[in-house]
């Protein structure tokens, strides 16, 4: 049986992926499947940079706005969905482009990780609230020392879901990478620097004046904890600190514009370890359209 042609988007964030996945869907009869795991929280718009209804042109979105931002949606809730997303459109007769930044949802759907057979602990996850990262990355260190050299200690939800992980099954378990039902292109977005750094500093002054402080005051006014908001990391946290009176707010701004720069060179330096992935020119449209169309050409095997 011929597999499934699958493109993916990938590139750290404020590189262009949302607008590039868009063009690809216009040109190929496509739509759009996000792996973006703060999207699929309604209510988390504009500091997540949510695609509005205008940005689509008419391009269906999958994997948005689909959960309370109260409830907990996993790797195991994406990989489901996603699924199910990718039946869909294949049915339909429609091409899937995958975009996001969250990476690691891609790496589920591709077979290379896996998510244990955990549920959530919210009794467990309430006794980590008050540690902050490093505590929770020296926990972690000590119970599952594989686990904690390849995490990202940076990122708390992780770092959680980890600790959650070992104390139901003593470890994390290693991956296995398995066989996959879909055919891949991975498109990586090659961008500089210096133009990385200014496309951020731009978003995040854009987002600012579009209201991205009055969303985290309407989030928590409608019952999502500070906890809960710093848990959304970057943004969210910021702004949280910022409204609780922990930060200035030129200092919040500051402050969060390093920590994204941070985190783009972070995916980048994840990106980087997937050999498989085609750099393109984002600029050269042409050229990419003329990579798909030989790669939707060639029989999957």
């Amino acid at each position: 049986m011929l597999k499934q042609k699958v493109i993916a988007i990938v590139g750290p964030t404020a590189s262009g992926k949302t607008s590039l996945s868009i063009d690809i869907a216009t040109h190929f009869n496509g739509e759009v499947i996000s792996t973006d795991s703060r999207q699929v929280y309604r209510g988390l718009d504009i500091g997540t940079g949510k695609v509005t209804p205008e940005e689509m042109r008419g391009v269906p979105h999958h994997l948005t706005d689909i959960v309370d931002p109260a409830t907990i949606y996993t790797g195991h809730d994406f990989v489901r969905d996603a699924t199910a997303a990718l039946l869909d459109i294949k049915r339909r007769g429609r091409r899937p482009i995958i975009a996001g930044g969250t990476f690691f949802y891609l790496e589920l759907l591709r077979g290379h990780s896996q998510t244990a057979p955990v549920e959530p602990n919210q009794e467990l996850r309430q006794k980590f609230e008050p540690l902050s990262n490093e505590e929770l990355y020296e926990r972690l260190l000590i119970k599952d020392e594989r686990r904690a050299h390849s995490i990202d200690r940076y990122n708390r939800r992780r770092l959680i879901r980890a600790l959650e992980v070992v104390e139901t099954l003593g470890v994390v378990p290693e991956t296995k990478t398995a066989t996959t039902p879909y055919d891949w292109l991975m498109l990586g977005i090659d961008i500089d620097q210096k133009t990385l750094h200014q496309n951020i500093h731009t978003r995040l002054e854009a987002r600012l004046e579009a209201g991205m402080i009055e969303e985290v005051v309407k989030l928590q006014e409608a019952g999502i904890s500070w906890q809960r908001l710093e848990d959304f990391g970057l943004e969210y946290r910021y702004i949280a600190e910022y409204l609780q009176g922990q930060l200035e707010k030129e200092e919040m701004v500051a402050l969060l514009e390093t920590k994204i720069r941070q985190f783009a060179k972070r995916q980048m330096t994840w990106l980087k370890r997937m050999k498989e992935i085609e750099w393109c020119v984002p600029e050269n449209r042409e050229a990419i359209f003329r990579r798909i169309e030989e790669f939707l050409n060639t029989p999957s095997s």
